[in-house]
């Protein structure tokens, strides 16, 4: 199955907004539990990834990240 972008952005606010019944393109799913919600949003952004219509730092649960170093001069 092709998934799309929408369907990602749905599973996502749905995640944000703690529900766990979700909308796209006209559809609508609702999920058993958070784990059931989230395990189907990894599974769209596995499969995006691999198709090339996302990459992979695009999309992710952490914000952006930095590297420090630290010296003792």
């Amino acid at each position: 199955m092709a998934f799309t972008l929408s369907q990602l952005n749905a599973l996502d606010a749905a995640l944000a907004s703690g529900q766990l019944s979700v909308n796209y393109d006209g559809k609508s799913i609702t999920y058993r539990s958070v784990t059931e919600l989230v395990t189907a949003r990894n599974i769209v952004r596995s499969e995006l990834i691999a198709a090339g219509q996302l990459s992979e730092g695009r999309r992710s649960n952490r914000g952006p990240a930095s590297l420090a170093s630290f010296s003792r001069d």
